[in-house]
């Protein structure tokens, strides 16, 4: 009996792993839902910090700098993981690698929580970090469940998890600060998770459906290395990627900073809530993504990184008008998302086989572009205040334009494009045949 979908993936899969197989797990829409329940708050806990940087900065007798330091860390820590945790999805059971690190990630939240020092707060939060990059394993073990034909939806939803959970928040966070303190996120998203693991290792099957490689740990994390080496598609993404985050992560990390002092004295709730404003982040996703499917991925990039500088303007005047403010974090969100979509989805058209490495290794540029961000805009702070600040973020914005304006008609974007339709890269040279996504990523 065929297997649903064989005939649009087989091009995809090595021969030994394109024979039907039926199925041994059922992927329910509560399953999936569950995927994306863990996936956003997962990656909530890397930016519920920054609505309560203050707070935690004046609890624990914190300089501006070192406090700043809160979120370069938990970034830090999650490129660490990105490197050397999410690999592991590739040779590990995925369930019980899921599970053990949402477990490993409670205990951290409860240090976070309980931290007495400035000390154990950062080595609490780099931990969480670190352990937080179980959502790309999730996303990675939901697709490998997904059956061929559905795959996209599925990965498409639980997707969506981690940008609701990423713009929530900051919004729960202050909520939840300004009701019971700040050390009460932690304690909730503590709870949080140890049920999520709870919940997860009961629904979800060991293994997956995706055969393992049988690379060792070592020769694993040196083929990500490798790939960069050899894809110059990859690597200039893993630039635009870095720099976007980094003007993105100096909005972030600094914005509660003038929001909480004259003339705006703001709440945590307050300031937690203007992340729902980047909710239009979510739609800039879903567009980007189309564009991308027309093959109009150069063009929605410097549209994009345009708009991106523009935003810079009216975060300037956040000082003297919150519209102002509102405005530029719409077009900053519109503007990152659908950059990083369009990044993503070249880079899966690259090498279907390998990625996971792919996608982890391009995520760890991400973080460093992140944590370059929030440690350079808080220092800033300290010594040119807000003005200061939107100048870094808006240097980052143009040398991201810059990058794209010099390679935009270099072979990169459309060569690189072909060489995931035509298979040269492809898993065991397999011809792709029908490689419309790679082609039209690359090329408009």
């Amino acid at each position: 009996m065929p297997c649903d979908g064989e005939a649009a993936t087989r091009r995809f899969r090595a021969p030994a792993q394109s024979r039907c197989r039926e199925p041994a797990f059922t992927l329910s829409r509560g399953i999936v839902l569950a995927f994306a329940v863990a996936c956003g708050a997962a990656v909530a806990n890397v930016y519920f910090s920054q609505p309560l940087l203050v707070t935690m900065g004046r609890d624990l007798a914190m300089s501006p700098a070192l406090v700043g330091s809160v979120v370069t860390l938990t970034h830090v820590g999650y490129g660490l993981g990105l490197f050397f945790l999410v690999p592991l999805g590739d040779v590990a059971d995925r369930r019980r690698l899921i599970v053990t690190q949402l477990l490993c990630l409670v205990g951290a939240l409860a240090l976070v929580a309980t931290a007495g020092t400035a000390g154990v707060l950062l080595a609490g939060m780099a931990a969480t970090g670190l352990l937080a990059v179980v959502t790309q394993t999730l996303v990675a073990f939901a697709a490998s469940l997904a059956p061929a034909a559905g795959r996209g939806r599925v990965v498409g939803t639980v997707t969506s998890g981690v940008v609701v959970g990423i713009l929530l928040s900051r919004t729960a966070s202050g909520v939840l600060a300004d009701l019971a303190g700040w050390r009460s996120v932690y304690l909730a998203s503590a709870s949080l998770t140890a049920l999520l693991a709870l919940v997860l290792h009961r629904v979800l099957p060991p293994g997956g459906d995706t055969p393992r490689t049988t690379l060792r740990y070592g020769e694993l994390l040196r083929s990500t290395v490798t790939l960069f080496a050899r894809e110059r598609l990859l690597r200039l993404r893993a630039l635009f990627g870095l720099l976007v985050f980094a003007a993105f992560s100096t909005l972030w990390s600094s914005v509660a900073l003038p929001l909480s002092e004259a003339p705006y004295f703001l709440s945590h709730s307050a300031i937690g809530a203007l992340g729902l404003v980047g909710a239009a982040g979510a739609l800039a996703a879903t567009v980007a993504g189309r564009l991308n499917d027309r093959g109009l991925s150069r063009r929605t990039t410097g549209i994009a990184l345009v708009l991106l500088a523009v935003s810079w303007v009216p975060l300037s005047f956040t000082r003297g008008s919150l519209a102002a403010l509102v405005a530029g974090v719409v077009l900053l969100d519109l503007a990152v998302q659908a950059v990083h979509v369009t990044n993503q989805t070249l880079i899966y058209a690259l090498r279907p086989d390998a990625g996971s490495r792919l996608i982890g290794g391009y995520m760890v540029f991400y973080s460093v572009g992140s944590a370059t961000g929030a440690l350079a805009a808080t220092s800033l702070y300290t010594v040119g205040g807000w003005g200061a600040v939107c100048a870094l973020g808006a240097a980052f914005s143009c040398v991201a334009l810059a990058l794209w304006a010099v390679t935009r008609r270099s072979a990169d974007g459309v060569a690189s494009g072909a060489v995931g339709a035509n298979g040269t890269n492809g898993t065991n040279g397999t011809n792709r045949t029908n490689g419309t996504n790679g082609a039209a990523a690359g090329a408009e």
